[in-house]
């Protein structure tokens, strides 16, 4: 009884916190990985991973680009992040988010399941990485641009751990001008507002 009751404080909060979300909403957090790492030194933002919210049978479940894109409940992608502290965002004008976009958004992120997360983080469609799921599924699905993409060049590209990380996937031919969305540029789009 004593660890049912135990159970029950950990797993209440988790549902009632779900259940103020939407589906849409796009969730953040800080992953405590090295890449994570480089890309927080690079955007010079507490965030480096992302997904959208969406519900399943009235549990929340995290559409993400890892590795492959597919989706994790909400309580343990939050669990999974550094001391699973995320912020949670909304469209400011719910009219551009309808029944219609939200079904095509569903499905459009869907139809990237399977693929293979992108460590290079090229513009293609073949592979995904986290913040390209985002956008490119508001974009392609409801023609919502959250943020515009920028060159590697125009990141800070000169810190010492993303520069390693660099020289290890690329080499010497470093893609300067290849356009790149990151979660930061996400979570600070003036389209968006905080849910929590």
């Amino acid at each position: 009884m004593k660890h049912f009751f135990y159970l029950f404080l950990i797993v209440l909060p988790l549902s009632a916190c779900s259940q103020q979300y939407r589906d849409g909403d796009l969730i953040f957090q800080s992953s405590p990985s090295r890449q994570s790492a480089a890309i927080e030194e690079a955007t010079q933002s507490p965030y480096s991973h992302c997904g959208i919210i969406f519900y399943e049978n009235n549990v929340a479940y995290v559409y993400e680009a890892v590795q492959p894109v597919g989706k994790r409940r909400l309580d343990e992608w939050i669990e999974s992040g550094v001391n699973g502290e995320f912020v949670v965002k909304r469209l400011k004008d719910s009219l551009l988010l309808s029944e219609t976009a939200i079904k095509a958004l569903k499905s459009y992120t869907v139809e990237q399941f399977g693929k293979n997360y992108d460590g290079k983080f090229n513009w293609s469609d073949k592979e995904m990485y986290c913040s390209e799921l985002v956008y490119k599924g508001y974009w392609n699905a409801c023609h919502i641009k959250l943020a515009n993409p920028k060159a590697l060049r125009e990141f800070n590209i000169d810190g010492p751990i993303v520069r390693k990380i660099m020289k290890e996937r690329y080499g010497n031919d470093i893609p300067y001008e290849e356009p790149m969305i990151s979660p930061d540029q996400l979570v600070n789009s003036s389209l968006l507002r905080t849910v929590n």
